[in-house]
């Protein structure tokens, strides 16, 4: 009887254990992917190769990278179908999803609406971008069309988007469709705390431009990137307020250093981000 009473403790235990496991992971909805800007010294397929190299089954694409292999020609949302079914294939083939692109800014109606009908086809589920402001309407009117997310970017002044309070003024009245992608780096360099900025943005956040920065230093033109947690980004502090906001997108990571050979920093980021998630 004391052996039976033992076996069942041992097995409810067991049982909790791998419970608990199985919530934890369904706790977090975070898609954890690279934006091939991180490799644009090598081609798109080199890069696709990259991320699978790195694990991980996400890619933010951006325009102009050269295809590669036997693909002619740049990545283009103008590109053809037979092209699209190329890159969409090569992509698979390495069991990663072009789940997002840009960042991109289009000149006109045209050109937008042609952004989005790419996007719709490629499966590609969030556009980056920095619209004009006279477009905004336009491009939320398209992203409920095409059932696709915006995500705005903020680049450093003079973006539009530049600091959280004006891509708020921006999008007010919006769709929810219309989000933004936070570049925490671009905001640390232009003075503004990521944590508060994450704050700020709240429900309208749909993905990052996740990275860490080496702290100022007199002389230097810019505060390059470092691997995560070696910096003055508080990437602790981030992924918590994530948590706490209960964010569930996308997270690119964009390393915008050691541009020929980043994939073992890539992976020290990697290891870092799981260390901090599985803390929370």
């Amino acid at each position: 009887m004391k052996k039976y009473a033992s076996l069942m403790l041992v097995l409810f235990l067991l049982c909790g254990i791998s419970s608990m496991g199985a919530e934890k992971s369904k706790k977090k909805d975070w898609k954890l992917g690279v934006q091939t800007y991180s490799f644009h010294r090598f081609t798109f397929q080199e890069a696709i190769d990259k991320v699978a190299e790195l694990g991980l089954g996400y890619a933010e694409i951006y325009y102009g990278q050269t295809l590669g292999g036997d693909m002619e020609g740049v990545m283009d949302f103008r590109m053809d179908k037979a092209k699209q079914k190329q890159v969409l294939a090569y992509a698979k083939s390495k069991g990663v999803k072009l789940m997002a692109s840009g960042v991109v800014i289009c000149k006109d109606e045209a050109e937008w609406e042609q952004l989005f009908q790419f996007a719709n086809a490629m499966g590609i589920e969030i556009i980056t971008c920095e619209p004009e402001y006279k477009h905004l309407k336009y491009v939320d009117e398209l992203a409920n069309k095409y059932k696709v997310d915006v995500a705005i970017h903020n680049h450093p002044k003079p973006s539009n988007y530049w600091k959280p309070e004006m891509f708020l003024e921006a999008v007010e009245g919006l769709s929810d469709r219309i989000g933004a992608c936070a570049d925490v780096g671009h905001w640390k360099r232009m003075g503004v705390d990521p944590v508060e900025g994450l704050k700020q943005y709240g429900s309208r956040l749909k993905s990052l431009h996740f990275k860490d920065v080496k702290e100022k230093e007199e002389g230097e033109a810019e505060q390059h990137d470092v691997i995560w947690g070696r910096g003055v980004c508080d990437v602790e502090g981030m992924l918590k307020e994530l948590d706490r906001q209960g964010f569930k997108g996308l997270f690119s990571i964009e390393y915008e250093y050691n541009w020929d050979n980043s994939v073992p920093d890539i992976k020290q980021n990697i290891a870092y981000f799981n260390q901090v998630v599985d803390g929370l």
